[in-house]
C-alpha cells in the first residue's frame, strides 16, 4: 500500500523508496514509533481478554485476562476499555466449503501462510480472488515449475498498480523543506478521497465514468476471450478494488489456470467442483479473507446490556460515530461498524476515532468526571442518518464481506462509511456533549463554561478596545505598543 497513506499523519516518514511499500517497510516504521514513543514500558504481550463487566458502582470494568503462556487467570479493573483489535486478524475459511480435514495434501489461508512447504514442482489449488490472491498468486505462479489452478466465484475490478521510486532529492525536499512532505501528503488524502465520489449511485456520471476506466484496463490487460469471464456485473466499488500487482498478467502464464465452475467440496485428491470434476491437487490455500472482529468482544456494560445481544436487536453491528455503542460507558471500539471507507486510508479514520476518545476521556483520567456515555437517541439518530446514505450507495448492489452476512446482497452493512474520509474527521472532530450521558462531570462542565463565557467577554472588550483604537487613528501609537495590540487580538481570538 502507499506508504504515506500507510503511516500517521503526525509521524511523516520521507524516505519511503517507492510510493507503494511493502509489508516489510511497513512493519519498519510501526515498529520505530513503537520504541520512539516508549510504547515498551506500557504494552503487556501475550494476554488473551476474555471479558469485561461494567461495575456501575466502581464506575469501572472488571476485566478478566489469561496468560497466553502459562494461562492463568489475570483479573483488573480499568475506567476505560478500547478495543483496536483491528479488521483482519482471523482467517476465514468460507463455511459452505467442507471437507478440508479430508484433504491428503497440505492446506493453509494465505493469512497463516506455510513458509516450510516447498512449492516448486506442486500443483497448487487457489481459493479466492480477491485482494489477497491478486498479490500473492502472481509470486508463487513465477515459478513455472508450479502449477497453480485458481478457483473464482465472481469477478474483480482492478486498477493499475502505478507504484514509482522516488528520487533522491524528492526524499530531500520532503526531509529538509519545512511544509513540503506535508502539502504532498494532504494532497494524496485530497486525491483519494475523491474516489467517495463513485460509489454513490446518484453521481451516475462519475459511476459510469469509473465503469469505463475499469473495463478500459481490463480489456488493455486481458486477450479479448478472457475478457466476459473477468469483467463483473456490479459497479465498481461494490467489492473492494484491487490495485493490480500483477495479477491480470500472471492468470495469462501457461503454468496458471482460472477455474469458475464452483467448489461443491474437498475431497481427499483435491477440489471437486460443481460440474462433478476432481482436480487433483498437492497443497490448497484459501485467499478468502477474514472474519471481520464486531460483535465478538466479551463486554457487559451498564444494566447488563451485552454487546453482542445490542447488536443482535439492531440487526447488525452498530455504533455512534463507529466509536462509542450506548449502555457502554468509557468504551470505545476503533475501526468500529461502518467506519471503513473503500477508497482511503483506515489509519487516517483510526487517528480520528482517537482524537475523539482521548477527548472524552481527558476529565476522566484527570479525576474530573467519571464515565461518559453516548445516547440511544444520538446513536439512532447518527445510524438513520448513515442507513439513508447507504441504501443509496453501489454497496447494495452486491454481496461482501462489507455486508452483515457476506454472501446476502440485502443484509445489512457494516464495515463502510457513506462519505469521504475527511467528512468522517469532521464529524469527530470534537465530541458533541449533549449526545453523552455522563457521571460525576458536572463540576466540570460548570468549569468549562465559565471558560468559554470568560473568553467571550474578554474577545468583546477587546474587540470593543478595537473599535475605539481604530476611531483614535491606532496609527499615532508608537509602533511597540501597536505590535503588542496585534499579538493580544490574536491570542484571543484563537
Amino acid at each position: 500500500m502507499s506508504g504515506e497513506l500507510g503511516g500517521l499523519s503526525t509521524e511523516l516518514n520521507p524516505w519511503w523508496p517507492t510510493y507503494y511499500v511493502g509489508q516489510p517497510a511497513l512493519q519498519a516504521y510501526w515498529e520505530g514509533l513503537f520504541h520512539k514513543h516508549g510504547l515498551e514500558a506500557h504494552t503487556q504481550f501475550n494476554i488473551i481478554y476474555k471479558s469485561a463487566v461494567w461495575d456501575a458502582d466502581l464506575q469501572q470494568y472488571r476485566i478478566v485476562l489469561e496468560d497466553g503462556i502459562t494461562g492463568a487467570k489475570i483479573e483488573t479493573e480499568a475506567q476505560a476499555i478500547v478495543f483496536a483489535i483491528g479488521g483482519f486478524t482471523r482467517a476465514m475459511y468460507p463455511p459452505e466449503i467442507e471437507g478440508r480435514d479430508a484433504f491428503k495434501g497440505t492446506i493453509w489461508h494465505s493469512a497463516e501462510w506455510n513458509h516450510e512447504y516447498d512449492l516448486k514442482g506442486k500443483r497448487v489449488g487457489v481459493v479466492g480472488n480477491g485482494c489477497s490472491v491478486a498479490q500473492f498468486l502472481p509470486k508463487i505462479a513465477a515459478d513455472p515449475s508450479v502449477e497453480v489452478v485458481n478457483f473464482c466465484r465472481t469477478p474483480q475490478w482492478y486498477i493499475p498498480q502505478a507504484n514509482f521510486r522516488y528520487p533522491g532529492l524528492v526524499k530531500a525536499l520532503f526531509a529538509y523543506v519545512p511544509g513540503v512532505m506535508r502539502l504532498y501528503r494532504n494532497f494524496l488524502m485530497a486525491r483519494a478521497d475523491t474516489g467517495a465520489l463513485a460509489f454513490r449511485k446518484e453521481n451516475t456520471f462519475v459511476v459510469k465514468q469509473a465503469r469505463k476506466r475499469f473495463t478500459k484496463y481490463l480489456k488493455y490487460k486481458v486477450p479479448q476471450d478472457m475478457i466476459e469471464k473477468l469483467t463483473p456485473s456490479y459497479p465498481p466499488g461494490c467489492k473492494r478494488i484491487i490495485v493490480d500487482p500483477g495479477y491480470l498478467d500472471a492468470v495469462q502464464q501457461p503454468n496458471v489456470t482460472l477455474n469458475w465452475d464452483g467448489i461443491d467440496t474437498i475431497v481427499e485428491e483435491g477440489i471437486k467442483t460443481k460440474t462433478g470434476e476432481v482436480i487433483e491437487l498437492d497443497a490448497i490455500i484459501f485467499g478468502t479473507g477474514y472474519v471481520i472482529e464486531m460483535g465478538t468482544m466479551n463486554l457487559v456494560g451498564r444494566d447488563g446490556r451485552t454487546l453482542e445481544g445490542y447488536y443482535a436487536d439492531r440487526g447488525g453491528p452498530t455504533a455512534y460515530l463507529g466509536t462509542c455503542i450506548p449502555g457502554f460507558p468509557n468504551a470505545f471500539t476503533l475501526l468500529g461498524p461502518n467506519t471503513a471507507t473503500g477508497h482511503a486510508s483506515v489509519i487516517f479514520t483510526e487517528e480520528a476515532q482517537i482524537n475523539l476518545a482521548v477527548q472524552l476521556l481527558k476529565p476522566v483520567l484527570a479525576g474530573k468526571a467519571k464515565s461518559f456515555e453516548v445516547t440511544d437517541q444520538a446513536t439512532n439518530k447518527y445510524d438513520d442518518w448513515l442507513q439513508r446514505r447507504l441504501s443509496t450507495s453501489v454497496w447494495t448492489d452486491c454481496h461482501s464481506y462489507y455486508h452483515k452476512n457476506r454472501t446476502e446482497t440485502k443484509s445489512r452493512i457494516v464495515a463502510t462509511f457513506p462519505g469521504p474520509v475527511s467528512y468522517f474527521w469532521w464529524m469527530l472532530r470534537k465530541p458533541v456533549w449533549g449526545d453523552y450521558i455522563s457521571v460525576g462531570a458536572e463540576p466540570w462542565f460548570k468549569s468549562m463554561r465559565r471558560k468559554k463565557l470568560l473568553r467571550l467577554a474578554l474577545f468583546t472588550a477587546l474587540l470593543g478596545l478595537a473599535v475605539s483604537l481604530r476611531l483614535l487613528r491606532p496609527q499615532s501609537l508608537p509602533p511597540r505598543v501597536a505590535d503588542v495590540w496585534v499579538q493580544v487580538l490574536k491570542l484571543f481570538s484563537q
